[in-house]
């Protein structure tokens, strides 16, 4: 599907939000936010949400005006009665063992008969996805925290994603009229020793190039967020500049979060410069802890040897010391890696470990990947490997991509799990709550749901010496070139007869000597 995202992006630069009539309430609003995370590898992760929610059933009203909802979104609705839609562009790799539990998730499952999933596991992403994404948003990038959004240093980053969901909300509790919201996320992480030359320390400039200026105006909030929790009164070793107006406190993710709120909607946050630069500076710096370790996180390989059979192995580590949770494993194989079915091995602790659930859906040629779904039991304070065997295909000698010896990339496994919580959440209103509890809603405090994606694989398949057919082409247009040249010189060539000339001018001068002479002529 990513391969397809620059062209259907680029049908979406003829938007642009039109008027509004003074005589009539507007039923769509806008919110954006910012969250920075300092993260326990030194590394800072931003987070970037616009938020747009319509009052209207696009299925089932007919609308011929849009204000701040992107139109050529709204008409892929109304035309192909979708549901929901949620497509991302990710360079790099989520380290869930050193960056902890990824901030923003896919959210759970659909009816699978009308669900549609595709991954392209290798993907340059680029500025032409990019400034399409930027074009949906009402104020673009002209102002508003989408003023950050500078390629050249979004794109210098350790990890990227870009991402559009759009998705039906209840307005009530029975759920008789529902609105939509469109999510336009993108997260990053920097650095922050390349970044900060050496130093922890970051701020607005020293990450995007670039400063807050003014929120954008279509807005009806307009946040950032900087994650604190670091800080203590009794320890001061983290110093946040300018200092926050208000905090916010909230259960993230299974942990107590302290956040230190800037609204750009208030006049007080930007100065007389008419600029907002925060600034995060470690007073001393930092004792050398090991970072925590989530409670859930995976690791994918292959392994074998030779370029007939392999494994693939998958690793899931439970580390509650004492509580079990089930994982939904979720793998897409491609077609040309023949899986043994038979040979699927799930082991706990050096015991077999029976999943409560499997599907399988085998693939076909050139058509469509393997499909494996299973759910599987963690027990507490575990390591839990998932392995299957698998033989590599021929291709046709036309399917091979222009690098062939670089081998071919396998899509990541997809967990999903309900995690025990650290400390339990207490039930909020999901719609006026901020970014945090909109983007994980449970109805169990104690425990949250997680989405994790392990790492893409690069397999090599068995590759014909492409460098004998070019040899053989560049020994056969020699020898043709010779051969019909010199055949084609002799059938297109014509000869004729020169009879012999009379003389040039010296021998006419020098008959004329001879004459004066008297000497007969040559």
């Amino acid at each position: 599907m990513a391969a397809a995202v620059p062209l259907f992006l680029s049908v979406l630069l003829l938007l642009g939000p039109g008027s509004w009539s003074q005589a009539e309430s507007p039923r769509d609003s806008l919110r954006e936010e910012l969250v920075i995370t300092p993260l326990p590898s030194g590394d800072v992760a931003a987070t970037f949400q616009f938020r747009t929610r319509w009052d209207l059933d696009l299925q089932r009203e007919e609308v011929s005006h849009y204000r701040l909802f992107p139109k050529a979104l709204g008409q892929l609705i109304s035309k192909y009665s979708l549901r929901e839609l949620h497509l991302s562009l990710t360079q790099g790799f989520w380290r869930t063992r050193y960056w902890g539990t990824p901030f923003i998730q896919a959210p759970s499952g659909t009816d699978h008969s009308f669900l549609r999933y595709a991954v392209l596991p290798r993907e340059v992403v680029c500025t032409e996805n990019l400034t399409p994404w930027k074009k949906l948003l009402p104020c673009s990038s002209k102002a508003g925290l989408s003023v950050l959004l500078k390629a050249d240093r979004l794109f210098h980053t350790s990890y990227h994603s870009q991402a559009v969901h759009m998705r039906p909300v209840c307005r009530n509790a029975r759920c008789t009229s529902v609105s939509w919201e469109l999510r336009q996320t993108l997260s990053v992480v920097f650095d922050a020793f390349v970044t900060g030359q050496g130093k922890k320390d970051w701020s607005l400039f020293r990450m995007f190039s670039r400063t807050l200026t003014e929120p954008c105006p279509l807005a009806a909030e307009s946040r950032v967020y900087v994650d604190i929790t670091s800080y203590s009164q009794d320890n001061e070793t983290l110093e946040v500049y300018p200092l926050p107006l208000t905090t916010y406190q909230d259960v993230i993710l299974g942990t107590r979060r302290t956040y230190a709120v800037y609204d750009l909607l208030d006049s007080a946050v930007i100065n007389n410069s008419r600029s907002l630069n925060l600034q995060l500076k470690w007073k001393r710096p930092p004792e050398n802890e090991a970072p925590p370790v989530p409670f859930l996180h995976a690791q994918r390989y292959v392994s074998g040897y030779g370029l007939q059979n392999g494994e693939l192995s998958t690793l899931l580590y439970n580390t509650h010391p004492y509580r079990a949770f089930p994982v939904l494993l979720l793998d897409t194989v491609p077609w040309y890696l023949r899986l043994y079915v038979h040979t699927l091995t799930i082991t706990s602790k050096g015991k077999e470990n029976k999943p409560s659930y499997i599907h399988y859906q085998p693939a076909r040629d050139r058509l469509q990947p393997h499909l494996l779904e299973m759910l599987i039991q963690l027990p507490a304070n575990s390591v839990t490997k998932v392995s299957i065997h698998f033989e590599r295909a021929l291709l046709k000698w036309t399917e091979y991509t222009p690098d062939p010896n670089h081998g071919f990339y396998v899509s990541p496994s997809v967990l999903s799990a309900l995690v025990p919580s650290v400390v339990a959440a207490k039930p909020v209103d999901w719609d006026e709550s901020p970014l945090f509890n909109t983007l994980f809603p449970v109805s169990d405090g104690s425990s949250h749901f997680v989405r994790l994606y392990t790492e893409p694989l690069l397999v090599n398949l068995p590759t014909p010496d492409f460098s004998m057919p070019y040899n053989v082409i560049c020994l056969t247009c020699t020898v043709v070139a010779v051969c019909y040249g010199s055949f084609y010189n002799l059938l297109t060539r014509t000869f004729h007869i020169e009879e012999p000339r009379t003389g040039g001018l010296a021998k006419r001068l020098a008959n004329l000597i001879r004459r004066a002479r008297g000497v007969p002529p040559l």
